[in-house]
């Protein structure tokens, strides 16, 4: 059973530029360098081999020169064991607290290895099995019965049918009865169809990429049946402040650049100040280590410091001098820490209190966020 996983742009806006192109169209070019220097063994229907896909995913430069960008900054070794999961015949589990770039490493390993990172199930609390197995279309199984043509497959299926990666985000969101309909499909590498008396066998090249929260755990908690299954690679929060402002200004060059946001001259002024706040704020103590400090209810995850500087560099353009100021950053700041308006705003008073206010260089932030705090 084959199924054609080529989705045409419809309606009249499909000529125009998308809002996030897949990362298969994003970084077509670097793919397409990647594959013209790659000489290395290549597995069954992998678009590039292990080393290229690793180099992919943390950047380098190639004997032609083309420089190949870091979508992920982190252990090379980490990424080097789950290219080389997806090398075997164990699925691979990305794990890790929110906004560690689970989904973004799922996204280009995807890219990388098939050329295609849209074969997704998006994992909710409402997630059916036929989104996991297959459906029908009722019109024609009303009409005919059961056949190949009333049948839906799911994005998995396809993938089994093509050799190619799917993927699974947020797996543990996904209820238990659901979850263990993948333990067929990855431990026989078959998928039955009874309605059909047939079944759908993987062919060389499949595999499957799920992501977890790790605070997630006791929300739907994996089988330990569908968990062997798997090997898992845990993802974890930028080990330094240098680290996590070059993921964090990465991002945000690219966002920006999508969104037609003018570069700010001042901005990693800012970027800096914002991962500051959120890195002391999450380990409970300030960088020197001198003073500790009352952690919020959120993850002030990397994730939502770019959302944050992503958000000030909006207000810079449309509504100030197209420069990234203290205020622009501040109303995100605000929105990022207080979940819980009654404890968390304790916690962020007494950060502007003992840590802004007494900080060199601070004097403009600690009175645009006393001002938004208000």
């Amino acid at each position: 059973m084959t199924v054609s996983n080529t989705t045409a742009a419809v309606g009249p806006e499909a000529g125009a530029q998308v809002l996030r192109p897949h990362a298969e169209d994003a970084f077509a070019d670097e793919l397409k360098a990647l594959a013209a220097a790659d000489d290395r063994p290549r597995p069954a229907r992998w678009r590039l081999s292990p080393w290229a896909v690793a180099t992919y995913l943390q950047g380098g430069t190639l004997p032609d020169g083309t420089v190949i960008t870091p979508k992920y900054v982190g252990p090379r070794r980490l990424v080097e064991v789950a290219v080389t999961t997806l090398a075997t015949d164990r699925a691979l589990l990305l794990l890790g607290v929110p906004g560690t770039a689970k989904t973004w490493v799922s996204e280009h390993l995807a890219a990388a290895v098939s050329g295609d990172s849209t074969l997704l199930v998006q994992g909710t609390a409402g997630t059916p099995e036929e989104a996991v197995r297959y459906g029908w279309n009722y019109a024609q199984l009303l009409a005919h019965g059961p056949s190949r043509d009333a049948l839906v497959p799911s994005p998995l299926m396809r993938a089994m049918s093509e050799g190619m990666t799917a993927r699974v985000e947020e797996l543990t969101r996904i209820p238990a009865d659901v979850q263990d309909s993948l333990i067929t499909i990855l431990s026989e590498k078959t998928l039955p169809v009874p309605e059909l008396g047939q079944e759908v066998q993987a062919v060389r090249g499949f595999n499957l990429i799920a992501t977890a929260n790790d605070r997630d755990r006791g929300v739907n908690e994996l089988s330990s049946a569908l968990r062997r299954r798997f090997n898992t690679v845990v993802l974890p929060l930028p080990g330094t402040p240098d680290a996590e402002v070059d993921i964090v200004s990465r991002r945000v060059d690219q966002i920006g650049r999508s969104l037609d946001l003018p570069a700010s001259p001042e901005g990693l002024t800012e970027i800096r100040r914002v991962v500051t706040v959120f890195r002391e704020l999450r380990d409970g103590v300030t960088t020197d280590g001198r003073t500790k400090l009352k952690s919020p209810s959120g993850t002030l995850s990397t994730a939502e410091a770019i959302s944050v500087v992503t958000n000030g560099l909006a207000l810079a353009a449309h509504f100030g001098d197209g420069v990234l100021r203290p205020g622009d950053v501040a109303a995100g700041i605000l929105g990022a820490v207080v979940r819980d308006p009654a404890a968390d705003r304790v916690v962020w008073q007494e950060y502007l209190e003992t840590v802004a206010r007494e900080r060199d260089g601070w004097k403009d932030f600690y009175r645009a966020c006393r001002e938004v705090s208000a």
